[in-house]
């Protein structure tokens, strides 16, 4: 991966180049019982995400997540038992940080939106994780042109395989009107 260059960019999304993602959707498709082992996000009053899937690669110990407050404390991530199936997350997730010059790795998520479904429009200000880990790194393993996230008044398609960075605190959606589930690779980090 080439080193991380800042740009200036007239919108709200930045590519920052491609990642190999074959084997860990080989890793993916051969595991689909990750999927849904933590439906917090997904079961939470009001979520933005509630048609969505999500599998834990890394967040705060779930002996530590006891009352909903605790997921809006400082914590340290662990790694989850999803990690030890999917283990090209970690190579990837390195890559990133080196890329990134990070110096802590936050969170880890893959998200499914199924075809027909969408994110609803939210912010992420005012939780420390995602305060704290300051910049958040999205790579779609699958996608299709109909596929598009916002934020703010700013939309992209991203389609498999890209790195892609945004501003989470800002409103942000993501609508799949495609006929294939869109699947994405979440990695938050800390960059000073």
């Amino acid at each position: 991966m080439p080193a991380i260059i800042p740009l200036q960019l007239d919108n709200n999304f930045q590519h920052i180049t491609n990642v190999d993602i074959e084997l860990l959707l080989k890793q993916l498709k051969a595991n689909p019982q990750l999927w849904n082992e933590n439906p917090e996000r997904k079961n939470a009053d009001g979520s933005p995400h509630v048609q969505m899937s999500d599998i834990w690669i890394r967040f705060r110990d779930k002996a530590e997540l006891v009352e909903p407050k605790n997921y809006h404390e400082p914590h340290l991530p662990v790694w989850y038992p999803a990690s030890l199936i999917l283990n090209e997350v970690k190579r990837i997730a390195l890559d990133v940080m080196t890329l990134f010059r990070a110096v802590q790795l936050g969170g880890i998520l893959i998200t499914k939106i199924p075809a027909g479904g969408e994110i609803k429009p939210h912010h992420d200000r005012g939780g420390w994780h995602a305060e704290y880990y300051n910049t958040k790194i999205y790579i779609p393993l699958e996608s299709n042109p109909s596929c598009i996230n916002t934020c703010e008044d700013d939309s992209v398609n991203m389609r498999a395989g890209e790195m892609w960075t945004f501003d989470n605190l800002k409103t942000h959606s993501v609508t799949n009107d495609g006929d294939t589930d869109r699947v994405t690779l979440i990695i938050t980090l800390r960059v000073e």
